[in-house]
């Protein structure tokens, strides 16, 4: 797989809660120059990103990031900002603990919610695998499905645990046709990467893709 091809999947990340616009418009200028997928960024940069850049990137950004429960109307409003200042992709965290709880139409309604109001644009649910036995992996599955979400994600990279490969194998076997799937948190090498992807993930979510594959390019 070429280095190109693996960035054309790559959501260049920068999440850390220290992100200042100077560590931000470094990866921006990456993101252009390797055309990543997006770049995922707090969403308080999204109208500085628009202003400099303009169209030659999109961007992603979180909602209710990364605890997940905060109540519904946040997330709304929150998403509803980060689509008006200019986002094009949207990752929200669902609520684990009302999935934990088996309130499954609590998660199911409240992904529904986000995605009306996303649109034709992209959502993706990080579900945080690592908080999850596979029963509740599995049903979270369901609520990606029955939400309606484009994209069901593994991760924030802020809990116990990142992507793992045989939670993509079991998402494969639950989520329906036309749902993706995106591995986040933890990945750091080339072969890793590759791994993913091979085993059916659109997506990736990195912050080291750039630095790791970029010597490939520029060589």
């Amino acid at each position: 797989m070429k280095a190109e091809e693996i960035l054309a999947k790559v959501d260049h990340t920068y999440l850390k809660q220290t992100a200042t616009w100077d560590e931000i418009q470094r990866i921006c200028d990456e993101a252009v120059q390797y055309h990543t997928a997006t770049v995922m960024v707090p969403s308080c940069f999204i109208p500085r990103i628009k202003a400099k850049y303009g169209d030659q990137l999109k961007i992603a950004t979180v909602v209710g990031f990364p605890n997940g429960n905060c109540n519904t109307a946040a997330k709304i409003a929150e998403t509803a900002q980060a689509l008006a200042d200019g986002a094009s992709e949207i990752d929200m965290v669902i609520n684990v603990g009302m999935l934990k709880a088996g309130e499954t139409d609590y998660v199911t309604g409240e992904i529904r919610a986000l995605k009306n109001l996303v649109g034709d644009r992209v959502l993706k649910v990080i579900v945080e695998t690592c908080f999850l036995t596979e029963e509740e992996k599995i049903a979270a599955c369901g609520c990606v499905n029955d939400g309606g979400a484009d994209i069901i994600k593994t991760s924030t990279g802020f809990g116990t645990a990142g992507a793992k490969l045989e939670d993509i194998e079991l998402f494969k076997k639950h989520i329906k046709p036309g749902v993706g799937m995106k591995a986040a948190g933890g990945i750091h090498t080339r072969e890793e990467m590759e791994a993913f992807l091979n085993a059916g993930c659109c997506r990736l979510g990195a912050s080291a893709a750039v630095k790791v594959l970029k010597g490939e390019i520029d060589a």
